[in-house]
């Protein structure tokens, strides 16, 4: 039996097993998911593109920019950006949730928080999103 195998199943059995762990990803490594995802949505669609749940109309937006602030609820990490429509010139907040998949990033959801500074919901103190009016 090879040297390796006689080791790891010693290891195995003693049931004592390694763990590996890793950094938590920076907030800039969050920040520049979100952008290359961005710039990929635009590339493909000429605008980042997303249904507007208050009308059921497609916004085909542009990116401003992205939010300094990343913060974590749960699993989830978010950051906002700040987009602009090309059609109105409305400036939409969005919220932009992404789980960590062992070093690699997934997107999880993309919400419209604020249309031109008016916020569409808020969170409780068990941050459960609340609709405003």
């Amino acid at each position: 039996m090879n040297r390796f195998v006689v080791v790891l199943l010693a290891v195995l059995l003693s049931g004592v097993h390694p763990t590996v762990t890793y950094a938590e990803p920076s907030p800039e490594m969050l920040r520049e998911f979100i952008r290359a995802y961005l710039a990929q949505q635009e590339k493909l669609q000429g605008a980042f593109a997303i249904v507007d749940p208050r009308t059921g109309g497609l916004r085909r937006l542009e990116l401003v920019r992205v939010h300094e602030r990343v913060g974590k609820t749960g699993d989830y990490y978010y950051s906002c950006t700040d987009m602009k429509d090309v059609q109105t010139g409305d400036l939409l907040d969005l919220d932009f949730d992404v789980e960590d998949l062992g070093g690699k990033f997934g997107l999880v959801d993309i919400r419209i928080h604020k249309d031109n500074g008016s916020p569409r919901y808020t969170y409780d103190e068990n941050d459960n999103l609340i609709p405003l009016p």
